[in-house]
């Protein structure tokens, strides 16, 4: 079965980066992101409280909140981080990082991409 090839207006820099590599290519507005997802839960929280009182305490459901938005603000800025990787959106700092990382890699004669513990089969299923 042919590999189903996907028109991106940047360039691919990878299909199926590693999470650990994403999170290091955060840039800062990814981080403001995150910032911005943790504070507006228990903002909003907040702000409906004050729209509809209600006569019970809301600690709890205010550090709920703010654990909400600090995952909810990750997985935003973490797919921000991935769309630059798959080149849905502008990437060229990634493309500038990921060839001095990748020639690094090359010129101390370590595989590009690590190496990997799967048998080849399982390898060769992968993308």
């Amino acid at each position: 079965m042919p590999n189903k090839v996907v028109t991106t207006p940047y360039p691919l820099i990878d299909a199926d980066p590693h999470a650990f590599r994403v999170v290091r290519y955060f840039r800062s507005s990814d981080y403001a992101t995150w910032a911005a997802g943790t504070a507006a839960f228990p903002a909003a929280l907040y702000f409906w409280g004050m729209a509809d009182p209600a006569k019970v305490r809301l600690r709890t459901s205010f550090r709920l909140g703010g654990f909400l938005g600090f995952l909810g603000g990750f997985l935003l800025a973490y797919q921000r981080s991935s769309f630059r990787f798959w080149g849905w959106s502008e990437n060229k700092r990634e493309e500038d990082l990921d060839l001095a990382e990748l020639s690094q890699r090359a010129a101390e004669g370590k595989p590009l991409y690590g190496t990997s513990s799967q048998p080849e089969w399982v390898q060769g299923t992968a993308y």
